[in-house]
C-alpha cells in the first residue's frame, strides 16, 4: 500500500475531494483537493492547527454537513460505496452501523434527558434486531469492554453524572455499539487531563487490535498520534501537506510545516528558561487562499515560485509524499509522484 496510489484494499478512499461552505456573504474553502486512503485495520491520524480542516474532512466521512450550505466535488468512496451518490435517506444506514463517530467533547454530543444506557440501548435497537433485554445485555457487554466500573450503575447514569473520561468511555461504547468498521475519532482525547488522555489512547488502541477497527484519529497533538496510528496526514488550509507512515514522518519530517509542528513540541531539546519554538504568523482566511502554497507566508525556505503555484506533490519513498517547492528544487531523490498523494 502506497503513500500516493490505492487499492482495491482501501476501506475508505478519498479523490482530490473539495468542500465548500457556502452562505449570502461568503463561500469557504474549508477543504482543497484531499486525496488519501486507509486500508483495513489501520489507523490514520489527520493532524494540524485549528482551522485546518482536519474535522470537515471527517464529518464529511459521514455527509454530516448541512446539504443547503455545502457543495462537494471529488470522491468520497466507503468500501468501494460512493457516499456523495448516496441519497439521503440511505445514508441512516451507513451512519452508526458501517462508520460511527467519537466526537469531541461527549457532553454536548451525548443527550442530557436521556441515561447514557438508554441512548446506546435504542441506538442498537435502531439498526440490529433486538429485543431490549438483548440490547441492554450487549449495551452492559460495551461497557464492561471500554471498562467503565461498575457498568450497570453507569447505565442508568445521565450524561452530566458522569466524569469526563467516563464520558468519552461511553461515547465510545456508543460509536461500536453496531459493530462498524471504521471508527472516526474527532480529537476525543481534548477535554481530559494528562493520565485519562493516554487512558483513552490506549484503550483505542486496543479496541481497535481487538475488532480490527479502520481508524482516522483527528488531532493537534503529534505525540498523541505517535501512540495511536500507523500512519499520519499532516494537513494545513484544507490541503493534505505530507503524508506517510507514522515512523517515517518521525525521523524524516520533510515539509517544512510537519517541522515546525514538531519543533513546536519542544520534546527533549529544550532547557530551562528558553521559550517554546512558534510558528510565526496565522493560517490563512479560507474565504481568500493565496495563489500558492498556503504555508508560503509563515516558512522561513519561502521563494517567489511558493507564492506563485501550487506544489506538486514529491515521493520521498514508496509511502512518504510531501508538497513543497524546496523538495522538488533540493532533493534529487525524490521524483515528482503522478497521482496526487
Amino acid at each position: 500500500m502506497t503513500g500516493h496510489t490505492h487499492t482495491a484494499a482501501s476501506l475508505i478512499e478519498l479523490r482530490d475531494l473539495h468542500i465548500e461552505f457556502r452562505s449570502q456573504k461568503k463561500r469557504i474553502q474549508a477543504v482543497n483537493g484531499v486525496s488519501m486512503h486507509v486500508a483495513r485495520g489501520e489507523v490514520l491520524a489527520l493532524i494540524g492547527e485549528s482551522g485546518s480542516g482536519k474535522s470537515v474532512t471527517l464529518r464529511a466521512l459521514m455527509r454530516l454537513h448541512d446539504e443547503r450550505r455545502t457543495r462537494y466535488t471529488g470522491t468520497i468512496r466507503i468500501a468501494g460505496q460512493d457516499l456523495l451518490a448516496t441519497p439521503a435517506g440511505k445514508l441512516q444506514q451507513i451512519r452508526g452501523k458501517r462508520i460511527a463517530m467519537v466526537f469531541q467533547e461527549p457532553l454536548l454530543a451525548l443527550d442530557p434527558v436521556y441515561t447514557v444506557g438508554a441512548q446506546i440501548i435504542e441506538t442498537i435497537r435502531h439498526h440490529e434486531q433486538l429485543d431490549r433485554k438483548q440490547a441492554y445485555a450487549r449495551a452492559l457487554a460495551l461497557f464492561q469492554k471500554v471498562r467503565i466500573p461498575s457498568p450497570e450503575r453507569r447505565l442508568d447514569a445521565y450524561p452530566h453524572e458522569m466524569s469526563g473520561g467516563m464520558r468519552q468511555r461511553a461515547m465510545i461504547a456508543l460509536a461500536l455499539a453496531c459493530n462498524p468498521e471504521i471508527l472516526l475519532a474527532d480529537e476525543p482525547t481534548t477535554a481530559l487531563d494528562a493520565t485519562v488522555q493516554i487512558q483513552i489512547l490506549l484503550l483505542l488502541r486496543e479496541l481497535q487490535r481487538e475488532l480490527g477497527l479502520s481508524i482516522i484519529f483527528v488531532t493537534h497533538d503529534i505525540g498523541a498520534a505517535t501512540e495511536v496510528a500507523d500512519r499520519m496526514a499532516v494537513m494545513y488550509a484544507g490541503r493534505i501537506v505530507e503524508q506517510g507512515p507514522t515512523a517515517e514522518i518521525l525521523s524524516r519530517p520533510s515539509h517544512p510545516y510537519t517541522q515546525a509542528l514538531m519543533q513546536s513540541r519542544g520534546h527533549g531539546v529544550m532547557r530551562k528558561g528558553e521559550p517554546l519554538p512558534t510558528i510565526p504568523g496565522s493560517p490563512p482566511d479560507l474565504g481568500q487562499l493565496p495563489a500558492g502554497c498556503a504555508f508560503a507566508s509563515r516558512c522561513a525556505h519561502q521563494t517567489e515560485i511558493c507564492h506563485q503555484r501550487v506544489p506538486p506533490v514529491t515521493a520521498l519513498s514508496s509511502q512518504h509524499t510531501a508538497h513543497c517547492w524546496q523538495l522538488v528544487a533540493h532533493q534529487p531523490d525524490a521524483t515528482p509522484a503522478t497521482i496526487s498523494a
